[in-house]
C-alpha cells in the first residue's frame, strides 16, 4: 500500500492521486492501486518556518507514523519544500520516503546532456535550502527566474492555485516559463507541486505525459510509486 503525506497543499495531494489512478486505469475497481492520503493540512507552512525546522519535522513525523501504523510499504510527499526535511525524516521512520527531488535528478540524467541548462520554477523556501541543487549543481546548470519574475509570476502563480483561481496562475506563470525558454534551458522543472496544476490544467493527460518541455515532478514521482508499489504487491 502507498502511503501518501498531503496536505501540502491539499490541491497538490489531490492531483498526485488523480495522476496514480490515471497511469493504472484498470477495467474494475480492483486494478486500481492501494493508497492512503492522509491530508496533513495542519502541517506548518514550509517556507516561513525554515528556522522552526524541529517545529516542522515534528509534524512530519507524526504525519509518516499514521501511514506506517496503518501499513503502508514505503511513503510519498507530493511537496517539493517538504523534502529540505527529508533526510532527518527518513531517519525517523523505517520505511522508505522516496525522495522526489532525487527521482527528478535521475530521471533528468537519463534524459538531458551532463552541463544542460535545466530550468527550475519553484518557491523561494525551495531555492534558499537547495533542495534541488543539491542533486543538480555537479551535472547541470540549474537556472531560476530574476527575484523580479519570481515574485511577479512564480509566487504569485502558486498563491493563485493554492485559492483556486487557476485560470489566473496559468496566465500568471507564462512570464517565467518564457524567461527560461529564451535562455535556451533544454528543461524546465515545476518545482512546486501547484505549477503543473497551473500549467496543464486545461491540456489532456496524454499532453502531459508528452511533454518535452515540462518536468512535473508529482507525475515523475506517480510513476515511481507505481513501479514500487508493483514489486512489493
Amino acid at each position: 500500500m502507498i502511503g501518501i503525506l498531503g496536505g501540502m497543499g491539499t490541491r497538490a495531494g489531490l492531483d498526485f492521486c488523480n495522476k496514480l489512478a490515471k497511469l493504472n486505469v484498470g477495467k474494475t475497481d480492483q486494478n486500481y492501486p492501494v493508497f492512503i492520503l492522509y491530508n496533513k493540512s495542519n502541517i506548518p507552512k514550509r517556507p516561513e518556518n525554515l528556522n522552526r525546522y524541529n517545529y516542522v519535522l515534528k509534524s512530519l513525523v507524526k504525519g509518516c507514523n499514521l501511514l506506517k501504523k496503518n501499513k503502508c510499504k514505503f511513503i510519498v510527499m507530493p511537496c517539493n519544500t517538504a523534502h529540505h526535511w527529508h533526510k532527518d525524516l527518513q531517519k525517523k521512520i523505517k520505511i522508505p520516503i522516496i525522495s522526489m527531488p532525487k527521482e527528478v535528478y535521475l530521471h533528468t540524467k537519463k534524459t538531458c546532456k551532463k552541463n544542460s541548462k535545466i530550468g527550475i520554477l519553484c518557491t523561494e523556501a525551495t531555492l534558499k535550502t537547495k533542495v534541488y541543487s543539491k542533486y543538480f549543481d555537479k551535472e547541470f546548470n540549474l537556472i531560476s527566474p530574476s527575484q523580479s519574475l519570481q515574485i511577479k509570476s512564480v509566487n504569485k502563480a502558486i498563491r493563485l492555485v493554492k485559492t483556486g483561481k487557476v485560470k489566473e496562475a496559468e496566465k500568471a506563470i507564462k512570464p517565467a516559463v518564457n524567461h527560461l525558454i529564451k535562455l535556451n534551458c533544454k528543461k524546465i522543472i515545476l518545482g512546486c507541486t501547484e505549477l503543473p496544476i497551473a500549467i496543464f490544467a486545461y491540456k489532456s493527460f496524454q499532453k502531459i505525459k508528452k511533454s518535452k518541455t515540462f518536468i512535473d515532478p508529482n507525475l515523475l514521482l506517480a510513476n515511481v510509486s507505481m513501479r514500487r508499489y508493483k514489486k512489493t504487491n
